[in-house]
């Protein structure tokens, strides 16, 4: 009696348990992995059976099933597929799937209309899918408009996990979707692929990944250019503490933007984010009082390009934007654009590495107005580290460091407090004026050049020492004794490309050294006297790109002369021995 009584007990408690993790599949209901076959009734009647059973596991094979219309998740339904991780493609491998694979075909020509997936209820989630739309075509440019692959609104702890959306013109929006959970999200939606609005209870983002799968991306072709001009990976208007973790982009206009909709801007923490290769990788068009904060982001602007920015925060913003220990590699024209006269801006322990793109003197930091703080930053190359214009209302630049001293340009007069950054490592003293020499791409020459490419080795001088080539707008900022003429010296490497009839170094129109033939040569010319403790050269030439001219080479910078070394000797001096403006002995 007592066998009976524990064997009924043991059924009863396993049928219990089985109550709680009921699973559905759609091969039951007739859903076929063919391709052909449109499976959208065979996949809503699962989700509903399982929706009027108060939720559980809807389980879709691996195989690639044509979705013809849309399909809903209710509360507490969860749309799973076979892979145990995020499913994989990689750059024209889209018929090379493993997993499950929708085909997802509704929608197309527009981007207002019912969503491929919609999570309808409360704590609907969709895991390990990948999603592709097989009427893609790259040569379609603009992108054919589609609604979201995947949206929710009006909905608590919805969750999306282990999904590729591949190829989609919008990847996922969430509208009054509190306490979402992203997670493990790949893809490559052309006009969006994040978009948050009205989210008044913590959301959840992390490891997030908008980059070219399934799609080839070349710089120059004309989907890749569209995306680069008007993509954006994640845009967030209002969202209450918003957790952004571990995300990236890559290839878009913009990476992260912060903009406002009726019901607001975002805030919130985004920690270890990254975008690579984007006109702008955040752009900040509002942002609350209590502001947005990021930390340890590494960013890189479109590749060739010459408009990229880090970041830019835009005139209308009103609130706060931080940033401690962010990278940025470059290419970019500013790494930090601040231009809202009603914002802030802080930059504390952050790597700032290449800038000034265009090679006008653009400065890695140009803070045009507002409120700013630049702290205990390193900056790696050459030229305008910080401008402050003359609107700004307050900055704060101090305990920075850079290889030749930190350079600051400001117009704002006692609004800029400036002090305790790196000074020049080598001090020209009047005597040391009188007769240097410097070598041009060692140590600290960056206080005599402008606007020149990054130190290389001297190839055309059998790898005797350094050497920049020069770009468009190239000076040599050069300390002299006022009232004192000097005959100036240069090492300098003319290619055939950039030989001109009126190709040299000038002082306004005034040609002191001219660049004649192509070789390499050691020139001399006479700097007249003037007033100034400092003469500025101009470098004209014709500017040649590598790639144009040489068949084996894919170099795309836009160069003119290689020059090694440059020497002044002030009239009348009586030093033996010139003074070296690399090391200052």
């Amino acid at each position: 009696m007592k066998f009976r009584l524990l064997c009924a007990a043991l059924v009863l408690t396993l049928a219990c348990a089985a109550g709680y993790a009921r699973e559905w599949n759609v091969a039951d209901n007739g859903a076929v992995a063919d391709q052909k076959t449109d499976c959208t009734a065979a996949f809503q009647k699962t989700l509903d059976a399982a929706a009027k059973a108060g939720g559980g596991v809807v389980n879709i094979p691996a195989g690639r099933f044509r979705i013809n219309g849309n399909l809903s998740v209710a509360a507490g339904v969860t749309l799973r597929g076979s892979s145990g991780t995020t499913p994989f493609v990689g750059w024209d491998e889209l018929d090379k799937t493993e997993g499950t694979v929708l085909l997802a075909y509704a929608g197309r020509g527009s981007n207002t209309g019912e969503p491929f997936i919609r999570l309808a209820g409360n704590a609907a989630t969709i895991q390990a899918i990948m999603v592709i739309y097989p009427e893609f075509k790259r040569t379609d440019v603009p992108p054919i408009p589609y609604p979201p692959c995947i949206a929710s609104q009006h909905t608590n702890n919805i969750a999306i996990l282990d999904v590729n959306i591949v190829n989609p013109y919008e990847g996922i929006r969430l509208t009054n979707a509190h306490r979402h959970l992203l997670r493990n999200v790949q893809g490559y939606p052309s006009w969006r692929g994040l978009y948050v609005d009205e989210c008044y209870d913590i959301g959840r983002v992390e490891n997030i990944h908008f980059w070219p799968f399934g799609i080839p991306y070349h710089t120059g072709d004309p989907f890749s250019v569209w995306v680069n001009r008007n993509g954006t990976a994640f845009e967030f208007a209002r969202t209450d503490w918003q957790y952004v973790t571990n995300t990236f982009a890559f290839g878009y206009g913009v990476g992260y933007k912060f903009s406002e909709s009726e019901h607001g801007a975002c805030n919130g923490q985004f920690l270890g984010i990254g975008a690579d290769s984007c006109r702008r990788a955040i752009m900040a068009e509002q942002v609350p009082s209590f502001g947005i904060l990021i930390t340890n982001g590494e960013f890189v602007g479109q590749w060739e390009s010459k408009d990229s920015r880090g970041v830019e925060v835009g005139p209308k913003c009103t609130g706060k934007v931080s940033l401690m220990n962010c990278s940025f590699w470059g290419p970019f024209e500013n790494c930090v654009w601040m231009r809202a006269p009603g914002g802030q801006f802080t930059a504390i322990g952050c790597n700032f590495v290449d800038w000034d793109i265009s090679k006008k003197g653009s400065p890695a930091v140009a803070i045009d107005a507002g409120r700013a703080i630049v702290q205990a930053n390193t900056f790696l190359a050459a030229g305008t580290h910080v401008r402050i214009a003359k609107p700004t209302a307050s900055a704060i630049v101090t305990a920075n460091q850079a290889r030749g001293g930190v350079v600051i340009s400001n117009s704002a007069g006692r609004r800029a407090m400036i002090r305790d950054n790196e000074t020049p490592a080598v001090v020209y003293s009047r005597a040391a004026k009188e007769y240097y020499t410097l070598m041009i791409g060692s140590e600290n020459d960056q206080q005599v050049i402008k606007s020149w490419h990054g130190e290389e080795t001297a190839h055309e001088w059998n790898n005797k020492g350094t050497k920049r080539w020069s770009t468009r707008g190239s000076q040599l900022l050069l300390p002299v004794l006022p009232g004192r003429e000097y005959t100036l010296t240069v090492d300098v490497h003319v290619p055939k490309y950039a030989v001109d009839p009126g190709a040299g170094l000038y002082i306004g129109k005034r040609q002191i050294v001219r660049f004649a033939k192509d070789g390499t040569a050691r020139l001399t010319g006479v700097i007249p006297a003037s007033k100034a403790d400092r003469v500025v050269l101009d470098v004209k030439c014709k500017i040649w790109v590598p790639k144009d001219v040489m068949p084996d080479s894919g170099d795309t910078r836009e160069l003119g002369v290689a020059v090694r070394s440059i020497t002044l000797k002030a009239k009348g001096s009586t030093a033996k021995r010139p003074f070296n403006g690399n090391t200052g002995e």
